[in-house]
């Protein structure tokens, strides 16, 4: 006999209802004042459209709001769903609650038209829903606080999965989610964590004894054959399950889950900058290593004068590097030391208080200008604002062999700043905690990771004590 279906389910059933008629009713409201803000604060050379116009073509609009909101998956209520990807559905909702908008106006003629009005709805539509879902759900989190609304997870596997998903419960109070225990064999846990349970053959007991309704499968990779034993236990319980891949503790994987008629594929690396993101990020590079280069003219003509006057050699230093998947360029740099800087020691790494450096050579450096010629090297793609620091071909060979995952810095493009050096891993500091940080961006990269890095190259990384 199958056990109870868990409360948190029937709350969630519920608390769809609760989204979708607030929903509506957020929409209803913007429907009407956008066309109440368009008509008072602008002027109309064709007249102001009756109002009775505006409440027909209500229920049109709330139907389509409706079938737009559920198509984009703003109603697949998850403990495990983070308000800012649900904030990006609810944009994508009202972007195609808009467009549908526009065809019934175009198609039926009875519905009043204004291309101002319809641009008011989609701003304030999508406003609106997102300050609703942000006050639903700081309301939700207060009432699972008070005990209301709140679940308890049990975690299969006590290994080093199986406490960081412990942990990260703990530290995710948002969930209403409560972790009471592990269940494994009888493996040494330390008691500051959580206590052991049982082992998985006593998992359909355990559930009902201490009515929980997640469980989390994080055995180790190598005790993946137990994983037929635990779905068994589980057969006849009414339960959530999510299994927490056990994934080798490495910087720079990120799982991508992909289904191909109804087979599962999962990502574990792959460059972030494909498709949308890849035109986006060029665009971004294009405009703003525009207005940079544009901006810092003057500044590089005087210090392409200054370095003529005050030291024989050229003005440029190229100097070959290696960037996205291996591919080598030409990379420009101001001169700042003596043209025959490396003629006795051959390749070697740039110290502090380089003595081959000449006197304007160590300002610019200190400064970071002898980088600003780089920015033609992002105007012409072959660099990015923002990435792991190019490295030269025999260094790359060199730490490939001393450093794991070394080689998955270069799925992207090289940056003229990055994660790394805006923390302070720069010039001759541990190259180890350098690769971290360029891993990290690497798997958690976005258009607005980007943008703090480039703001916080502004206020702190132009100046570096390493450099």
């Amino acid at each position: 006999m199958l056990q109870d279906a868990p409360m948190y389910r029937r709350h969630g059933d519920k608390l769809v209802l609760v989204f979708l008629g607030c929903d509506l009713a957020v929409t209803t409201v913007v429907w009407v004042g956008a066309y109440l803000l368009r008509f008072t604060l602008w002027d109309s050379p064709a007249g102001v459209p009756d109002f009775h116009l505006v409440v027909r073509g209500l229920p049109v609009v709330l139907l389509l709001a409706a079938a737009a909101y559920r198509f984009c998956g703003l109603y697949e209520v998850h403990r495990l769903r983070q308000l800012p990807r649900e904030l990006g559905v609810v944009c994508k909702a009202s972007g195609l609650l808009f467009l549908l908008a526009i065809t019934v106006t175009f198609y039926r003629r009875d519905l009043y038209e204004s291309r101002l009005a319809l641009g008011l709805f989609l701003i304030l539509n999508a406003t609106m829903l997102t300050l609703l879902r942000r006050v639903i759900w700081s309301v939700l989190k207060y009432l699972r606080g008070r005990g209301l609304n709140r679940g308890r997870a049990v975690i299969v596997g006590a290994g080093r999965t199986g406490r960081l998903v412990a942990e990260t419960i703990r530290q995710n109070e948002w969930t209403g989610l409560e972790a009471v225990g592990f269940v494994d064999r009888c493996a040494r846990i330390e008691p500051t964590v959580l206590p052991r349970l049982g082992d998985i053959h006593e998992l359909k007991r355990i559930v009902s004894e201490h009515d929980v309704d997640h469980v989390f499968v994080a055995l180790p990779l190598s005790r993946y054959g137990e994983l037929p034993a635990v779905y068994r236990a589980l057969g006849d319980v009414l339960v959530e399950v999510q299994l927490v891949p056990d994934l080798p503790n490495t910087a720079g994987m990120k799982l991508r889950m992909l289904e191909v008629d109804h087979v599962a594929f999962l990502g574990l690396r792959q460059s972030p900058h494909y498709g949308w993101p890849r035109v986006a990020k060029r665009a971004m590079d294009l405009v703003l290593g525009t207005a940079v280069l544009v901006l810092l003219a003057p500044l590089m003509a005087a210090l392409a004068v200054a370095i003529k006057l005050t030291s024989p050699g050229p003005i440029f230093y190229r100097q070959a590097r290696m960037s996205y998947r291996g591919g080598t360029f030409s990379m420009l740099k101001f001169r700042s030391m003596r043209i025959d800087a490396e003629r006795a020691t051959g390749p070697i790494w740039a110290r502090r208080n380089d003595g081959r450096c000449t006197r304007l050579g160590r300002f610019m450096r200190r400064w970071s200008l002898d980088e600003l010629p780089q920015l033609f090297n992002v105007l012409r793609g072959e660099m990015s604002l923002v990435g792991p620091r190019p490295e030269r071909a025999v260094f790359v060979e060199k730490f490939r062999k001393q450093i794991p995952d070394y080689a998955q810095r270069h799925q992207v493009k090289a940056g003229m700043t990055g994660w790394a050096q805006v923390h302070g891993w720069r010039g001759d500091t541990s190259l180890r905690h350098r690769i971290q940080c360029d891993l990290y961006y690497i798997s958690h990269w976005s258009l607005c990771l980007d943008s703090q890095i480039l703001w916080l190259t502004v206020w702190q990384g132009l100046r570096s004590r390493t450099a």
